[in-house]
């Protein structure tokens, strides 16, 4: 978000009391719910009391909830009218059931969550994130259970492209080890989601204690490891479902690839050409589908003619 309140609750977000910081960060996290939902049901899906509400608007200097509410109101009018319609269907609360509405909601939501990169905020952040991982020294990425696919990917493609990727993921024991070289000319990747895994929170303390820059793909602006963060890439991850998606740290780690490899450019294309060519050394993907053999046919038999007859026999 990038309204003035939005600023005003992160300065003041570790002042505020426990309830009142979950209010906070809902307001931050669903601008759209903020704008078109009441107090009360707004209240009920943060678990807070309405009184909660009222007393965080306040506390930023508003008369009541219902002024707050107009500045996120204000701000979703400005959006396109497009946007505003789906994410006001996305939403919505539906009583039917069945396979199609589950699978119906959960495409909505991912595509409302994967415009969102296509916002100026967010295109800015994937830019920098970019432009730091394309002059560092070395790139090392951690991600734990769910969000640990996203950093895989960020680490295999990053390679193929040639960036000096390091992958913590721990095998043997050995999580630590590569950090001993960690410093101010490297970047630290960490994708963590709430509830926040405490290694990951661990590593960008130590990577950021030795000067490491630390870019953070995250499901809020005040998550634990945002205020570690050079550069926070904010990642949705609520569904309508009891599980929460990867889906958009996905999509945001191809982004970042995709201008990883445009800043690269000739250096990109070249490891890519010798990375397939590594490949192709030893036979790793079929390439065509195999031609069936043929069943071989029976030697033809040569036949003899007599010198005084033109009769073959």
């Amino acid at each position: 978000m990038d309204l003035p309140v939005a600023s005003a609750i992160k300065d003041s977000y570790e002042l505020f009391p426990r309830q009142m910081k979950v209010a906070a960060r809902w307001l931050l996290d669903h601008p759209t719910e903020v704008a078109l939902l009441s107090m009360r049901e707004q209240a009920r899906r943060a678990g807070v009391p309405p009184a909660t509400l009222t007393r965080l608007a306040k506390r930023l200097g508003f008369d009541g909830f219902n002024k707050l509410k107009e500045i996120f109101a204000d701000s979703i009018r400005e959006r396109p009218k497009s946007f505003a319609g789906r994410a006001e269907e996305s939403m919505a609360r539906r009583e039917a059931e069945g396979d199609g509405v589950l699978i119906g909601d959960t495409i909505k939501a991912l595509r409302g969550y994967l415009s969102d990169f296509a916002q100026p905020s967010a295109i800015a952040a994937l830019a920098a994130a970019a432009d730091l991982m394309v002059e560092s020294r070395h790139i090392f990425c951690i991600g734990l259970r769910s969000s640990f696919p996203a950093a895989q990917l960020m680490h295999y493609v990053g390679s193929l492209l040639g960036s000096p990727t390091i992958l913590l993921d721990g095998i043997g024991g050995t999580a630590n080890d590569p950090l001993r070289f960690v410093g101010p000319r490297d970047v630290l990747l960490a994708v963590t989601v709430s509830p926040y895994t405490r290694y990951t929170m661990q590593v960008a303390e130590f990577a950021v204690s030795r000067g490491a820059k630390l870019v953070a793909l995250t499901d809020s602006e005040l998550s634990p490891i945002a205020k570690l963060s050079e550069i926070v890439i904010r990642v949705r991850t609520e569904m309508p479902t009891f599980f929460h998606t990867m889906t958009p740290a996905f999509a945001a780690v191809e982004c970042l690839v995709e201008l990883i490899a445009a800043r690269r450019g000739s250096r990109a294309l070249e490891a890519l050409a010798a990375n397939e060519a590594h490949l192709a050394a030893f036979d790793t993907y079929v390439l065509q589908i195999p031609r069936v053999p043929q069943r071989p046919r029976p030697p033809r038999t040569r036949r003899r003619c007599s010198r005084t007859s033109t009769r073959c026999r």
